[in-house]
């Protein structure tokens, strides 16, 4: 497996691999997925747009992650900052760095690819903070959580329902620059 930085070039001709693993890995149906193929393509048009990719030896798509700058006037954004008070859109908006979306096919989670991910995505993000969202779950149990707080995020909100989902979510966040641990 080998880690590789894309251009938004990447992500569009990837997209059905993209796809592919976004769905293994949230578990969502064909009809929401589809849905939001037009999304996940724009956002590569996205102001400080970073992503990375996990490819098998045979270039295979194992996993992917990406962010950018998170604005007002985009859905996510909008979403969170409405239910936010002054104080916290403050401290997480002023100059933050979005990860919108960080996934490992299950098959191959469980090795450190999302990790490796994360923590690369994070070494190029732009902004003094970052946030993105997971569905909640029992933080012992989840891969993703444990991998979130060992990255440090912490919580920023939580059992938040975002329209046309209905699991709730929580909103984590942390500091930024990132600065991988040595060894």
């Amino acid at each position: 497996m080998r880690l590789v930085p894309w251009q938004p070039d990447d992500l569009a001709r990837r997209l059905d691999d993209v796809m592919a693993v976004y769905g293994e890995a949230m578990g969502y149906r064909a009809e929401l997925l589809e849905a939001r193929r037009g999304y996940i393509a724009s956002h590569a048009r996205r102001p400080g747009f970073r992503a990375v990719a996990t490819l098998t030896n045979e270039g295979h798509l194992a996993g992917f992650g990406y962010g950018y700058q998170s604005i007002p006037g985009q859905w996510w954004h909008d979403q969170v900052y409405a239910v936010l008070d002054r104080d916290a859109r403050a401290t997480w908006f002023t100059d933050c760095f979005e990860v919108v979306e960080l996934h490992v096919r299950p098959p191959a989670q469980g090795h450190g690819l999302g990790a490796r991910q994360l923590s690369a995505l994070l070494s190029m993000a732009n902004g003094s903070t970052t946030l993105l969202s997971t569905p909640e779950a029992d933080e012992q149990t989840s891969r993703a959580w444990r991998l979130y707080r060992r990255f440090g995020f912490h919580d920023v909100l939580r059992n938040f329902r975002f329209p046309g989902d209905e699991r709730p979510f929580a909103v984590l966040g942390r500091e930024l620059p990132w600065i991988p641990p040595r060894g």
